[in-house]
């Protein structure tokens, strides 16, 4: 096959969006497998607690798989198929995986509870993490919530936590415990053996032999996960080091493990996996078409990197849910709307479960996209389907820029 030299920007965005799931409507009812599937393709799913809409790992599935059943996920967990780690933040992975991440955190990572921290951690309170230790060997695995501060106070952020939260946090970094499984969205420690045990009756990656395998997979599995990228967007996919330059991919390049291809607007070349050549060729050919509009999460793979999202889809986007409300320009926990290879806009919205109403507080289109009643239907269609996968069926929008176009929304609602 003759790899094609070069793609239109929307090409471009169309491999992206078929590598992530998300060029075209899911043609079956989702099943539990395709959970999993979901997962194995993205490689890694970002964890989020923030829920006025719905907790992002659920939102990003559902904008891959329309409706399903959360509780699937929550069961992958139990049964093994995928684990928690920190990658791209805190992340569910598959198990596949376990071992790469085992060793990026072994080598010191920085982030959150690096290794470095749990060390520290574990020094500073030797006798009482040993103390949690064989409660949790004797007794089995634990959440954070059946201890009580003994200070009495109660705490927001990691700042705040109680010794034993601490404790638990560092043990996991540590990979001396893992995520059993959730409970209410609420982490249910246990000891890595026992979480691992049920978890190797599952699929395994090629082993991480050392340092540089470790790196290889990092930069050829984020470079499929994303179908095609730059090297400098490769490396935060995983965070597993700095932005890499494009002379460090020559070597695969070289041995066709990645194909190299030039995008309309890049000032810098494109990558491509060599298993998703099929799709490079269907992209280039003009035979994907992006047929899908649906709600995406502020966590979502595609808008996570902001950088890429501005070079790859023009969409300037910024999570606000950490910002003052003072200074927030679109709203608390808003969400990019995905319309036919394209973010048209976004939309701050809140789930109100107990009284069944999905309110649109605002939404916005982007500059330079045209107001018409085909876009208000497809938006209100996602936007619909969104509302009644929460059991919010009502949906009541209160605002939009253009103004002009909530008339059309509100009468593609009803």
């Amino acid at each position: 096959m003759t790899t094609p030299g070069r793609l239109t920007a929307q090409q471009a965005r169309n491999l992206h969006l078929a590598a992530q799931g998300l060029l075209v409507r899911p043609r079956l009812r989702a099943r539990k497998a395709d959970v999993l599937a979901a997962i194995e393709r993205m490689r890694v799913l970002q964890i989020d607690t923030i829920h006025v809409v719905a907790r992002s790992p659920y939102l990003v599935l559902f904008s891959r798989l329309g409706s399903y059943k959360q509780q699937w996920l929550d069961e992958l967990l139990e049964e093994g198929h995928v684990f928690e780690c920190w990658a791209h933040e805190a992340c569910f992975a598959p198990f596949a995986d376990h071992e790469l991440h085992r060793r990026h955190a072994e080598a010191g990572r920085d982030g959150h509870w690096s290794m470095k921290s749990a060390q520290r951690t574990r020094a500073a309170h030797a006798t009482g993490i040993a103390g949690l230790l064989e409660h949790i060997r004797e007794h089995g695995a634990v959440k954070a919530s059946e201890f009580e501060r003994a200070d009495g106070a109660s705490g927001g952020g990691w700042w705040g936590w109680k010794d034993e939260k601490r404790w638990l946090e560092a043990l996991f970094a540590h990979g001396e415990l893992m995520i059993a499984r959730r409970e209410n969205f609420q982490r249910v420690y246990d000891l890595a053996e026992r979480v691992l045990a049920k978890s190797r009756r599952h699929r395994l990656a090629d082993p991480v032999v050392d340092a540089s395998a470790m790196q290889r997979q990092f930069a050829l599995g984020a470079v499929r996960a994303l179908g095609i990228t730059q090297a400098r967007w490769i490396n935060d996919y995983f965070r597993s080091g700095g932005k890499i330059k494009d002379a460090a991919l020559e070597v695969f390049v070289a041995n066709g493990e990645l194909l190299r291809v030039e995008v309309d607007g890049w000032s810098n070349p494109a990558y491509v996996h060599r298993d998703h050549a099929d799709l490079l060729a269907a992209a280039a050919s003009g035979r994907q078409r992006a047929t899908q509009t649906v709600l995406l999460s502020p966590f979502d793979p595609v808008v996570w990197d902001r950088e890429r999202a501005s070079a790859m889809f023009g969409f300037d986007y910024r999570i606000e849910c950490y910002t003052p409300a003072p200074k927030r320009r679109h709203g608390y926990y808003v969400l990019p709307i995905l319309h036919r290879g394209r973010l048209v806009g976004r939309l701050d919205a809140k789930a109100h479960r107990t009284d069944g109403v999905f309110e649109v507080k605002a939404l916005y289109l982007e500059e330079g996209v045209v107001s018409t009643p085909a876009l208000a239907r497809a938006i209100a269609g996602a936007i619909r389907e969104c509302a009644q996968w929460h059991g919010t069926s009502r949906v009541e929008l209160v605002r939009s820029e253009p103004k002009a176009f909530r008339r059309d929304l509100v009468a593609a609602l009803r």
